[in-house]
C-alpha cells in the first residue's frame, strides 16, 4: 500500500530558510556594467560647403527628387523585397529567443497524473492486487542570486534590438539601391538618346558629304571618313542597350518582381529635382546611423554574456515543490483520498569542469573585444562615408557644370565648322574633328549628370536616410 509523503515541520522550516536566505542577502551584481566606448568624433566636416545650412534627410528623402515612378518603386520594394522580408523574420526569431531566455526568471509549473493496476508478492508468494491513482502539480524555480538568468535575458533582448537595427540597415540599403538603379536606368536612357541623336546627325552629314562627292566637290576619302564616324556611333548603341536591360532586371529583383513584370516608363534625369542636403554636427551622426546602433546593441549583448559566464562559477539555488492527491484501491475496499506534497531546496556548486567555465568566460570576453572593434569601425566608417559622399557630391556638381559649358562650346564649334565647310572655306577634316568633339561632350554630360545623382543618393544614405535612434 502506498504511503503519503509527509514533510516534517523541521524540514519545512529548513526549506523556508533556504528560500529566504538568498533573497535576504539580495542578488549580487557580478558586472561589468556596460559603458559606451569612447570614439573619436570630428569637430567639423572637411568637405561640407562653408555656407551650407543643416539639412538632415527626411525619412522619405527620395521624394525630394520629384519622380513619381521612383516613389512607386521604393514603395514596392519596402513591401515585397525578399532581403527585407528575411530581416523581418530575423526580428521574429530574436524575439522568440528573448522569450526563451526570459523563461528561467519565472517558475516552471507542470502536472503529472498516474493511474494503473499494480501487483505485489509477499514473502509467502501470495499476490496482492491494487490500483493507484495520483495527481500532482509540480513547480520549480531557480533563484537568480547571481543575476545569471537576468543577464541572459538582457543579452537576448539586446540581440533582438540589434535585429531591429539590422532591419533598418537593410531597409536603407534597399532604398538606396532602388534609387541608384532607377537613376542608372534614366541615365542610360539619356545616354541612348544622345547616342541616337548623334547617330542621326552623323548620317545626315554623311548624306550631305556623299552628295558633294558625287558632284566632285569633295574627295572619296571624306565620304569614307564620315562613314567611319557613323559606324562608330552605331556600334556604341548596343552596349548601352545591354546595360539598360541588365539595370532593369536588377531593379525588378529589388522590388520583388520578375524582370518581365516590371514596366519601366521612359524618363530622363533632366526631369529630376536636385534636393538640398547637408549634414549637421558630426556628433549627431552616430545616432542617425542604424548600422552604428546595431553594432552597439551587439556590444551590449556581449557585455551581458560576460556576466552570464561569470555567474556560472557560483552555486545555483533551486526550489522544487509538488502537491496533489493520491488514492489506493484495494481488491476488497478503497482507501480514502489523501493529500500529498513535498518541498525541497538544492544547491549546486561546480567543482571541476575541466576548464569549461573559464574557457567560456574567456570566450565571452574575447567576443566582447571583437564587437568593440566592430563598433569603433562602424563609427569611423560612418564619418568616412559622409566625407566621401560630400566630396563626390561637390566634385560631380562641378564636373556637370563644366561639362555643360563644354557641350555649348563644342556645339558652336561644330556649327561653325559645318558652315565654313559648306561655304568652301574649310575642309571636311575640321567638320569631322568638331563633330567628334561634340558627340563626346554630349555623352560625357549625360554621364556626369548620372554621377551627380548617384552622389546625392550616396550622401542621403551616408547621413542615415532620415533615421534616428
Amino acid at each position: 500500500m502506498m504511503q503519503p509523503r509527509i514533510v516534517s515541520a523541521m524540514a519545512r522550516r529548513s526549506a523556508l530558510v533556504a528560500l529566504l536566505l538568498p533573497v535576504a542577502v539580495s542578488a549580487c551584481d557580478l558586472g561589468p556594467d556596460y559603458q559606451r566606448p569612447e570614439t573619436s568624433v570630428p569637430r567639423t566636416w572637411n568637405n561640407a560647403a562653408p555656407s551650407a545650412e543643416e539639412a538632415w534627410p527626411s525619412l522619405d528623402w527620395w521624394k525630394s527628387f520629384g519622380l513619381p515612378q521612383l516613389d512607386a518603386l521604393i514603395a514596392e520594394a519596402r513591401s515585397s523585397n525578399t532581403d527585407l522580408a528575411a530581416a523581418a523574420a530575423r526580428i521574429q526569431q530574436a524575439d522568440a529567443q528573448a522569450r526563451i531566455a526570459g523563461a528561467p526568471l519565472l517558475p516552471a509549473v507542470g502536472a503529472n497524473v498516474n493511474a494503473g493496476p499494480n501487483r505485489l508478492l509477499n514473502n509467502l508468494g501470495r499476490e496482492r492486487h491494487f490500483t493507484t491513482f495520483q495527481g500532482l502539480l509540480q513547480a520549480s524555480y531557480e533563484l537568480d542570486f547571481w543575476g545569471k538568468n537576468r543577464a541572459a535575458f538582457e543579452a537576448a533582448e539586446d540581440s533582438a534590438s540589434a535585429s531591429r537595427y539590422d532591419w533598418q540597415v537593410v531597409s536603407l540599403t534597399i532604398t538606396k539601391s532602388v534609387a541608384a538603379s532607377y537613376f542608372q536606368a534614366l541615365g542610360l536612357q539619356d545616354q541612348l538618346r544622345v547616342a541616337r541623336d548623334n547617330l542621326g546627325r552623323a548620317r545626315r552629314d554623311f548624306d550631305g558629304i556623299a552628295q558633294q562627292q558625287r558632284r566632285g566637290l569633295v574627295p572619296q576619302l571624306s565620304v569614307v571618313q564620315q562613314q567611319t564616324v557613323v559606324d562608330g556611333l552605331a556600334a556604341a548603341i548596343p552596349p548601352l542597350e545591354q546595360q539598360l536591360a541588365v539595370t532593369k532586371d536588377a531593379l525588378a529583383i529589388l522590388v520583388g518582381k520578375l524582370p518581365e513584370d516590371l514596366q519601366l516608363q521612359p524618363g530622363s534625369l533632366l526631369n529630376a529635382s536636385l534636393p538640398a542636403v547637408a549634414p549637421g554636427l558630426p556628433s549627431e551622426l552616430l545616432v542617425r546611423r542604424p548600422d552604428v546602433q546595431q553594432a552597439e546593441a551587439q556590444l551590449i549583448a556581449a557585455n551581458a554574456n560576460i556576466k552570464v559566464a561569470r555567474a556560472q562559477f557560483f552555486p545555483s539555488f533551486r526550489l522544487t515543490a509538488d502537491g496533489g492527491v493520491a488514492s489506493v484501491l484495494l481488491a476488497s475496499h478503497a482507501m480514502p483520498v489523501l493529500g500529498v506534497y513535498t518541498i525541497s531546496a538544492s544547491i549546486t556548486q561546480p567543482i571541476f569542469e575541466g576548464g569549461q567555465l573559464s574557457g567560456q568566460l574567456e570566450l565571452s570576453k574575447a567576443r566582447y573585444q571583437e564587437l568593440l572593434q566592430n563598433y569603433r569601425k562602424a563609427a569611423l566608417s560612418a564619418f568616412g562615408d559622409v566625407e566621401d559622399a560630400l566630396v563626390a557630391t561637390k566634385a560631380t556638381a562641378e564636373q556637370q557644370a563644366a561639362q555643360q559649358k563644354a557641350v555649348g562650346s563644342a556645339r558652336r564649334a561644330y556649327q561653325m565648322a559645318l558652315d565654313a565647310f559648306h561655304g568652301g572655306t574649310a575642309t571636311i577634316l575640321s567638320v569631322l574633328v568638331s563633330e567628334s568633339a561634340l558627340f563626346s561632350a554630349e555623352s560625357a554630360l549625360a554621364q556626369a549628370r548620372l554621377a551627380h545623382m548617384q552622389a546625392l543618393v550616396g550622401l542621403f544614405s551616408a547621413l542615415g536616410g532620415g533615421w534616428k535612434a
